[in-house]
């Protein structure tokens, strides 16, 4: 049997007993956990990040893409009705992302499953990326100003994200590949400096945009925003999930155990809350509204009666 690490054989028997694993950092057993590399369903669910991590992921991810389903119909209908370039390219990218945060979320085992580390990382590059595309777009909206629509505006908001988000691509893959960071391995990571530098500068610019635009919604320069409550919303949880996100990811980076699970958290929080969020907060009005034409007119009417003034100060 291993002894604090040293196999030590047991007499008369070809058992071995695995006392201590020789990662402490990880959640993985020497050759134990993900065997030759297949994962069984008890080490898919309760292995790696845990149970709690695995199933919320997974849930989240899942009744999500159910829901987008059921409503696809009705959807299609309003879209094409509508007739909004916007609301169309933006609602077929969220299927897309949600259906690859959904593998992402049901992969979660690969992680940690020797020879697939790779793998790994390049469907986590594609999520994220996915994932900040929208993010990056719907912050381009809002910047527009109120009475976005058509082709070329379309066309601006989607230019814009897709300039960013490649160039955050051509980064992380620089760490991943130039330099052989594992940007997206996170167990028994919790000391590379290069790594979590990269996801503090990453933060750090997310926290500090969400903050110029809450800034905005409390200036002179406020009537500029589309006029509607659930974008302030989106705005102050943004802010404070990426302040959280920057907060743990700087003292992970020193070695703080309670900093890599309050990154942890951060990462499930996104990852299974954050599409139902920006599908209410965008989306979710246009397909419920009887009269697409009305939505403009009714937002213009309360914001000169004042009325979000009250709400935001």
């Amino acid at each position: 049997m291993r002894y604090l690490g040293e196999e030590v054989p047991v007499a008369g028997s070809q058992l071995s007993i695995s006392v201590l694993p020789q990662n402490p950092n990880s959640t993985l057993t020497h050759g134990g956990a993900f065997k030759n590399g297949s994962p069984g369903l008890f080490n898919w669910l309760f292995e790696c990040h845990g149970l709690l991590h695995n199933v919320t992921l997974i849930l989240a991810s899942l009744g999500f893409v159910l829901y987008l389903a059921f409503q696809a119909r009705k959807s299609f209908a309003k879209l094409l009705n509508g007739r909004s370039h916007i609301m169309v390219a933006y609602y077929g990218s969220l299927w897309l992302v949600s259906l690859l945060n959904l593998c992402w979320s049901l992969l979660q085992a690969m992680e940690c499953t020797p020879g697939k580390e790779q793998t790994w990382n390049v469907l986590s590059l594609f999520t994220t990326s996915g994932m900040l595309f929208l993010e990056v777009s719907l912050l381009a909206f809002l910047l527009e100003g109120n009475y976005v629509s058509g082709l070329d505006a379309m066309t601006k908001t989607f230019a814009v994200s897709a300039i960013v988000v490649g160039l955050d691509i051509l980064l992380k893959a620089l760490y991943l590949f130039g330099f052989g960071i594992p940007l997206f391995i996170d167990i028994g990571e919790d000391s590379n400096r290069m790594k979590w530098g990269l996801w503090v500068v990453h933060r750090l610019v997310l926290t500090a945009v969400y903050g110029f635009i809450l800034f905005m919604y409390h200036s002179k320069w406020r009537e500029r925003l589309p006029a509607r409550p659930a974008f302030y919303k989106y705005i102050v949880t943004m802010f404070g999930l990426n302040a959280l996100a920057l907060f743990a990811c700087g003292i992970t980076g020193s070695g703080s155990g309670f900093g890599y699970w309050l990154y942890s958290a951060t990462i499930v929080s996104y990852h299974a809350f954050y599409l139902p969020l920006i599908y209410i907060t965008f989306l979710a009005d246009f397909f419920q509204e009887e009269d697409l034409h009305l939505e403009n007119v009714y937002y213009s009417e309360m914001k000169d009666a004042g009325f979000f003034d009250a709400d935001w100060e």
